[in-house]
C-alpha cells in the first residue's frame, strides 16, 4: 500500500479477493521489489461520485461480489506525470517495468481470474485507487465473469526473410529459373538476367503471401470451433521478430477446457503451409481481453494478411 507523500499506488489488475490470493502475494514482488498487496473496496470512508451524483458507499470485506486491486508501492519521483513523460522515452527503463508488471499479472492469474489494468496505472494513494475500484465496480466484475475459465492465446504467421533481390529462390519451380546454354551459362544477358530473376522473385514472394493467407484462414476457422474473442494486434516488426516478417498478430480468448485441442488443431492444421512459420503463444493473463472486444471487423476482414505496399 501506498504510506506516505513520497509514493504513489500502482495498479496492476483487479481480482475478487481470496485468503488464497492474499497467500500468494505474500510471495510476489512488483516494481522496484515492492510488496504487493490486495486493495479491497471495503473503507470507512465513500467513494467520491462522478458528475455530483450521489455517494456510493464500498461494500465490505465480506461480502460475495467484494472486488480488490493488485497493488504496490512505486516512488513518485518516478511515476508523477512529468517523470512518466521522461520515462516513456527509456527504453531499459519502460522495459523493466513492465517486465515487473508482467510477473504480477501471470503471478495472479495463476490462482484466480485477473483483469489486467495498463502499466503504468498510478493513483495518488490508496484512497483514490479505492474510489476508483468503487466507481468502476460494475464494469470490472462483468469483465472479469466472462475472463472466468478463459486464458489468452497468440496466433502469429512470420514468412521466411527476403532473399537478395538478385538470388534465386529456393521455391522457384525449373521452368521459371533462367535458360541455360550447353555448358550451363545463363544464354541471357546480364540485364534481361537480372531482370528475370528479380521477376522469379516476385513470384515467388507472391506464392509464399498466398499460403500465409490460405493458413490465417485456417486458423480462424479452428478458432471459430474453439475461442470465445479475437483481438487484432497489428503486425510486429524490428527486434521483436528478427529477419522474419510478421504478417499476422492475433490473440485468443479460449475457454480453459478447449486450450489443449485448440493448440493442437492449429499445430496440425498449419503444417500444410511449409513456407510460412505459424506460431502459437501462451498462456498469457488475458491482456488484449481486459475491456470488451470492440465491434468485429467486416466479413471481408477474415483471413486477411497485411502485404507491403508495391
Amino acid at each position: 500500500m501506498s504510506t506516505g507523500q513520497d509514493f504513489l499506488t500502482y495498479v496492476y489488475a483487479a481480482v475478487r479477493p481470496t485468503e488464497a490470493l492474499r497467500g500468494l502475494l505474500t510471495d510476489v514482488h512488483g516494481i522496484d521489489r515492492a510488496p504487493v498487496t490486495l486493495l479491497t473496496e471495503a473503507s470507512d470512508a465513500v467513494a467520491p461520485a462522478p458528475s455530483g451524483a450521489p455517494a456510493t458507499p464500498a461494500p465490505s470485506d465480506d461480502a460475495p461480489d467484494v472486488l480488490a486491486f493488485v497493488v504496490s508501492p512505486v516512488p513518485r519521483g518516478d511515476f508523477d506525470e512529468a517523470a512518466l513523460k521522461e520515462h516513456f522515452e527509456d527504453l531499459r527503463w519502460l522495459e523493466n517495468v513492465a517486465r515487473a508488471h508482467h510477473d504480477v499479472v501471470q503471478a495472479v492469474a495463476a490462482r484466480a481470474t485477473v483483469l489486467p489494468l495498463r502499466m503504468a496505472t498510478v493513483y495518488e494513494d490508496d484512497s483514490r485507487a479505492r474510489g476508483a475500484l468503487v466507481r468502476q465496480r460494475h464494469v470490472f466484475a462483468a469483465r472479469l465473469a466472462q475472463l472466468d475459465a478463459h486464458t489468452e492465446y497468440g496466433v502469429k504467421i512470420y514468412l521466411p526473410a527476403a532473399s537478395d533481390p538478385a538470388a534465386p529462390t529456393a521455391s522457384a519451380s525449373a521452368a521459371d529459373r533462367p535458360p541455360t546454354d550447353q555448358n550451363g551459362a545463363e544464354s541471357l544477358s546480364p540485364g534481361k538476367a537480372y531482370l528475370r530473376r528479380r521477376g522469379i522473385q516476385h513470384h515467388a514472394r507472391e506464392r509464399v503471401y498466398q499460403q500465409a493467407q490460405e493458413a490465417a484462414r485456417t486458423v480462424e476457422a479452428i478458432a471459430a470451433r474453439y475461442t470465445s474473442e479475437r483481438v487484432r494486434h497489428a503486425p510486429q516488426s524490428g527486434a521483436l521478430t528478427g529477419p522474419r516478417e510478421n504478417v499476422l498478430n492475433d490473440a485468443y480468448l479460449v475457454p480453459d477446457r478447449n486450450a489443449d485441442e485448440f493448440r493442437a488443431a492449429v499445430t496440425h492444421a498449419t503444417q500444410d503451409f511449409p513456407d510460412v512459420l505459424v506460431e502459437v503463444t501462451g498462456p498469457w493473463a488475458p491482456y488484449s481481453f481486459a475491456m470488451p472486444a470492440a465491434e468485429d471487423p467486416s466479413p471481408g476482414d477474415a483471413g486477411d494478411v497485411r502485404e507491403p505496399a508495391p
